[in-house]
Formats: structure tokens, sequence, C-alpha cells
């Protein structure tokens, strides 16, 4: 294990907003009521400086933009913001500017999610990222009194380098048909971490040698109907955020040895029948973990029990299982897999 390294653990928010004049809002996401989208890139780049990060690639359709980060991923939907970020970014910090700014567009926020894994460097993480207690204290502190629904936890596992924590805050319960998936991945095999290096002096800029690598290592086939927008970090490292209809997956990588980490999240609908268990199986198959922990929030038990199905014909094996029910966020369920080799 490398003395410090760069930080591969992200730090995840999510912000979920209504609005007082129904023709600025659309929550089925057709495309009528901007709402969040109104905000314009320097009101973004503003928010993302008190954050400690930047855009360094875009695109958007009908129903959300996407932008990949210096440090990981946005994502500006009319009702929500997922923001996304490693490294020793301050993330937190990007909640009160984001909620003035909503403010301004005449929007009113519903309910806040924050979730991480463990940080492999904690001691290299700024205020409030200092500890869980810090940065519950910090949201709880920046959130409006209307969010009266509040929850923080810590989600163990038998696996000393990994849990998970939660904090949750709304306005009322009211479970979304969307379900989320989290996974983050330690000790990537080798030659699969391998693939996320660039050649020295390749003359190729970020977005061009990101679809090399795209392409090199199949993320692409993950989602063939995702349209990709994909990064590559010099001399090392490697985002993509997916965007296929109303719905996005998201891929980081930071693959050096001693400290290697590779992250997926996506999105389903608890009505439809999303394979989860192929996707499990692809991106397992791409990073070769040695451990590996799959969060799923608001999915029902078909979408949790398939985890280990999935991943136990790949040789890892479950560790640990915990669940816990959040007021807006409903059921996550925690489970940590590693390879029979450890």
């Amino acid at each position: 294990m490398a003395v410090s390294g760069f930080e591969g653990f992200e730090k995840r928010l999510e912000l979920h907003f209504f609005g007082d004049d129904p023709t600025e809002m659309d929550h089925n996401n057709l495309g009528l009521g901007l709402g969040l989208r109104r905000l314009d890139f320097d009101s973004l780049q503003q928010v993302l400086h008190a954050v400690q990060c930047t855009v360094v690639s875009a695109v958007g359709n009908l129903y959300f933009d996407s932008y990949v980060l210096s440090e990981s991923s946005l994502f500006v939907y009319p009702d929500k913001i997922i923001i996304k970020t490693c490294g020793t970014t301050q993330l937190l910090k990007s909640v009160r500017p984001l909620l003035h700014h909503a403010r301004h567009l005449g929007l009113s926020l519903s309910s806040v999610r924050y979730t991480r894994g463990n940080y492999i460097f904690p001691e290299s993480q700024p205020f409030p990222h200092t500890s869980f207690k810090d940065e519950v204290v910090y949201l709880e502190d920046s959130l409006p009194n209307s969010l009266r629904f509040r929850k923080a936890s810590v989600m163990p596992s038998k696996t000393p380098t990994h849990s998970w924590h939660v904090f949750t805050a709304s306005t009322e319960i009211d479970l979304g048909d969307v379900f989320t998936i989290e996974i983050c991945m330690t000790e990537l095999d080798k030659a699969s971490a391998g693939k996320f290096f660039r050649r020295p002096g390749d003359g190729k800029n970020g977005d061009s040698a990101g679809k090399d690598m795209t392409e090199a290592t199949a993320i692409g086939n993950i989602n063939p109907s995702a349209l990709i927008c994909d990064y590559a970090f010099d001399p090392c490292g490697y985002s993509m955020n997916g965007i296929d209809g109303d719905r996005y997956s998201t891929i980081h990588v930071t693959p050096e040895d001693g400290y290697s980490y590779a992250s997926f999240e996506t999105v389903g609908s608890r009505r439809g029948g999303d394979d989860v268990a192929r996707v499990l199986k692809k991106v397992a198959q791409i990073f070769r973990p040695a451990t590996m922990s799959v969060s799923t929030t608001s999915a029902g038990r078909d979408v949790w029990g398939r985890v280990a199905t999935a991943l136990e014909p790949l040789g890892l094996k479950r560790r640990s299982c915990a669940a816990d029910e959040f007021p807006s966020a409903g059921t996550v369920v925690y489970q940590t897999f590693t390879t029979r080799r450890k």
C-alpha cells in the first residue's frame, strides 16, 4: 500500500428539487420544462470551483446534461443534480451554492442523498470530509429545516477496507421509481489496470485517448445503446459517462498499483426488466478486482438478489450483506465480494 496516492473512492451527492411553477418543471422528464438545466455554465463552474474541480467534457440529450469532470462526474436533470467527485475534492461545499442558484430558478429542495465508501487515504481528506461525523454535521447545517426526515448510517462489511456511508434527508417519504447501483472495486487485475495508462508522447488529447481506452477495454459493450462521453487523463486514469434516454451510467478508474480503484454506477427502473446480472458480469470481467462492493438503493429483492448470482460464477465470493431503511431513499443493500485468490 502506498503511503499516499490518488484517492479513487468517490463522494456522491444527489439533490432533488420541485418548482412552484408547473410550466417550468416536468417531473416526467419529457423535456418540456428545463428546470435546473437553465443553470448557465458560469454558475455550474462556480459550484465546481467550490468543490475544486473543472469540466473536461460534456454531452446532453433531451432528458439531461452530462459532464465529465477533472475528478469524476456531474449530471443535471430538470428536477435533480447528481455530482460525484474523487481525490481530495470538497464535494459538500457544492450544497450551499447549488441551493442558492436553484432558488433563483424558483426551485426548492425536496431531498438529498449522500453516499461514499471508505477512503483509502482518509488522512489526506480536507474538511468537511475529515470524518463521516464532520460530513453529516456540515450537511445538516447546510440544509433547510423543511427536510425533516433525516438519517445517517455507516453500513459495515466483513472486509475491513470497505464500508458504506449513507446520509439522507427529505421533506416527505416518497420513493421514486428509479433504483441506483454503485459499485466500488479495489486491487484491480494488473493487466486490466494497465489498459488505463497512456503511452508517453502518444500525441493525443484526452478525448481521443479516452475513445481508445473505451474500445480496448470493451467498456462500450456494457450498454451498446448508450452514447459515451469518455476522457483519458495523463499519464493514467479514465472517466466516462454513458447516456441512454433518461438513464446515465458512469465509470472512473485510478489504475496505479498499490491503490488501484474503479467505480461503476448506473440507474434502472424498478418497473423495467433491466438486466442487472448481465451488466454486473461485464463490469467484473473488465476490471477483475480482488475486492468489490455493490450498493443498491431503492431496488427490490429481484434486483439486489441477482448481484451474488451474477458475480459468484466469476470467482467472486460474497463476504457480507447489510441492509438498512432510509426515508425517501428506501432500502439500501450493501454487499461485498472478494476473489477466491484473496
